[in-house]
């Protein structure tokens, strides 16, 4: 034995069996059993040895089912799997104790502390590979200093910890790394504590941190908390100096709190500072000034130069800047407007395209494709505006949920679907027209039902297909707040933003293509009057400006941000996104169907029905019997005319307007 230590180290080589204490040497200080290891003063005082001083007592590798002990200043009990428990008052009476180690064992219990009263300046205990312990109960340390512990539990089968279940201590560092199942920390788990000063959270299963207990917290860890979504008051962390997060939205957090905590602060500082520069002794006042900081901001070091911010990573990058979801008055405003007039308008034209008596006719089943894609788009508005209006000010803690959740992916699919099925129906609609003017004196070479149908059912599965590929790992909408798919990471990803916005530059120049080829055909100097063209011209002018407004500033400016040469930021992008984006789906119900003659006689005769609007619905029913009869007077009377003349009567008659350029 040696004079100041004795290192005990047992270890087992191959075989060994449990029940037998023949196994392994017994230590001269200490009484063995079948199924048990004692060390305390008894038995030491009981060996041959005497009462010699042991500092460091290590148990390695023993097949041990408790282990009651009495030892000295450094306990380490490790890689003990068969160790079920350790009996209550086994850690009795140390005052010498420095370190405390229980690592891997197979003990389900946590340990009793209570009755180890060290008197040490400070104890280190550590719990580490313990997958069996799954809660900490309340006052699990209670006792065991009266001076400052720094606990390092790492790497448990920790589930929970209770209320109460640091009280009576002092914590310097509180280290729970790594503990995979640790899902809760009660709010009152640290009442009765003082501290801790470093709090190490990282790499566990915690959904939310104590709203109690956390004001002595100056460095705060939750890195690889991937379940840790938002924090709590941020008052609740006053003291905090420095954070290493998971999530970079959490450090807007503290960047906002901190301006606004200290901006009163800030303002006197500057009065402060301004003195420090000068050769003038600060009166009174003044230092009656710099005492009233000091009592209010005991925190705030009056550095004139410093950054009085939390330091705080990982920083927010480009795509999610330090704001809320809208970022602007105004620009949240503007939204509910156009949400609510989107929503009204398309659900207008489809209650009324779809209940009326009319038969479903080309025009009509277009209108109802286009009325439901801008609908969508109305959705995708609400879902945008309702999850600001939830995060206003704190959209800090809502970032991560909504962003990497359902809400964001189902954002996105709805705005990606609707702009493409928008597109893709202007175009077919554009089209359609064109070959129905071009074709007025070929009734065999018009499009019938079915071939739009097709037309159709192909835009919906490309409309589809592009809306899920972000969905299915191309692209992503999670990237910004606003849920588009501006993840351009991947080679593969770039490629599917660059071409879905060159498809619809493409589309655009389709539809002024065909609308100007429109008003060719309907242009005619001997049968047409100045004022007729200069209507039917200024009606597919603000079509086709539009549509344009829509589609030139975002394709321009996300076409350049797709081949990494970004001209604005994403806030300044917001506004071109909520402004510009949905402007075809507020205005196409309202231009291609509420403003038409046609629409607003549908919606009288649907009135009608319910007893309102009587004279009105008479009066188109007489006004359409007799332009029918008109019509076919005339055209039995006359000789047959050019190409020209019957596009141009086909305009006047209606058939052109009542396909929704009026």
């Amino acid at each position: 034995m040696a004079l100041r230590e004795v290192w005990l180290l047992f270890a087992l080589s191959g075989v060994l069996n449990a029940r037998s204490c023949c196994a392994y040497t017994c230590p001269a200080i200490c009484r063995c059993t079948a199924d048990s290891f004692q060390c305390s003063k008894e038995t030491q005082l009981a060996s041959r040895t005497g009462p010699t001083s042991v500092l460091r007592l290590r148990l390695t590798h023993l097949p041990l089912k408790r282990v009651p002990s009495h030892v000295g200043k450094f306990i380490s009990v490790q890689n003990i799997n068969s160790l079920r428990f350790i009996e209550k008052g086994a850690f009795a009476d140390l005052p010498k104790l420095e370190y405390l180690s229980i690592s891997n064992t197979g003990i389900a219990h946590f340990p009793d502390f209570t009755t180890i009263s060290s008197l040490s300046p400070n104890i280190i205990l550590e719990m580490a590979d313990n997958m069996e312990i799954d809660i900490i109960p309340a006052n699990s340390f209670q006792g065991i200093t009266e001076e400052y512990v720094d606990m390092n539990l790492v790497r448990n089968g920790f589930k929970e910890i209770k209320s109460h279940a640091f009280n009576g201590t002092k914590l310097n560092t509180l280290v729970l790394r790594d503990n995979w199942y640790l899902r809760n920390i009660q709010e009152d788990a640290f009442e009765g504590a003082t501290g801790p000063t470093l709090l190490d959270v990282s790499s566990t299963a915690l959904r939310s941190l104590p709203p109690n207990g956390l004001r002595h917290v100056k460095f705060l860890k939750a890195s690889h908390a991937y379940a840790l979504k938002s924090l709590p008051l941020l008052e609740s962390l006053a003291e905090l100096l420095e954070a290493e997060l998971t999530y970079p939205s959490h450090c807007c957090a503290f960047h906002t709190w901190r301006r606004k905590q200290r901006e009163s602060a800030l303002k006197n500082l500057t009065k402060f500072c301004d003195l420090m520069n000068t050769e003038i002794d600060p009166t009174a006042d003044d230092t009656s000034l710099i005492n009233d900081i000091n009592f209010q901001y005991p925190d705030l070091e009056f550095d004139c130069f410093s950054n009085p911010f939390v330091k705080c990573s990982p920083k927010p990058d480009a795509f999610n800047p330090c704001e809320d979801l809208l970022g602007f008055s105004f620009l949240r405003c503007l939204t509910w407007i156009i949400m609510v007039f989107a929503v009204a308008g398309n659900l207008a034209v489809l209650v009324i395209l779809l209940i009326g008596h009319h038969k479903l006719t080309v025009s009509r089943f277009l209108m109802c494709n286009l009325a439901f894609a801008d609908l969508c788009m109305g959705l995708y508005l609400i879902l945008i505006a309702f999850m600001d209006y939830h995060s206003h000010h704190e959209y800090y803690n809502h970032a991560t949920d909504w962003q990497t959740g359902p809400g964001c992916g189902i954002a996105g699919f709805l705005t990606v679907f609707s702009s493409e099925l928008s597109v893709y129906t202007l175009t077919v609609i554009s089209l359609e027209r064109w070959h129905t003017i071009t074709n007025a004196m070929h009734v065999n070479k018009r499009l019938r039902m079915h071939h739009v149908t097709a037309m159709m059912v192909g835009g919906w599965a490309f409309s589809l297909l592009v809306a899920l590929l972000p969905l299915v790992g191309v692209s992503s909408y999670s990237k910004v707040s606003i849920c588009l798919p501006m993840d351009i990471d991947t080679l593969g990803a770039q490629v599917y933003v660059v071409a879905v916005l060159i498809l619809n530059v493409v589309a655009f120049l389709v539809v002024c293509y065909c609308y100007i080829c429109i008003y060719l055909s309907v242009h005619n100097p001997e049968h047409s009057t100045r004022r007729g063209d200069t209507k039917i011209a200024k009606r597919m002018a603000v079509l086709i400006f539009t549509d344009f407004l829509c589609m030139a500033p975002i394709s321009f400016f996300a076409i350049s941000a797709a081949l990494r040469m970004p001209l604005i930021t994403v806030s300044h992008s917001k506004i071109l996104l909520i402004l510009f984006y949905p402007i075809n789906s507020l205005c196409n119900p309202f231009l291609y169907t509420i403003f038409t003659r046609a629409f607003r006689k549908d919606v009288c005769l649907l009135l009608s029905r319910c007893g309102c609007c009587n004279s009105h619905a008479d009066f188109y029913r007489s006004q359409t019997l007799g332009s029918h009869l008109t019509c076919t007077q005339k055209m039995s009377k006359r000789e047959p005319h050019s190409l020209g003349f019957y596009a141009y009567h086909i305009k006047m008659k209606g058939c052109f307007l009542n396909k929704g350029t009026t």
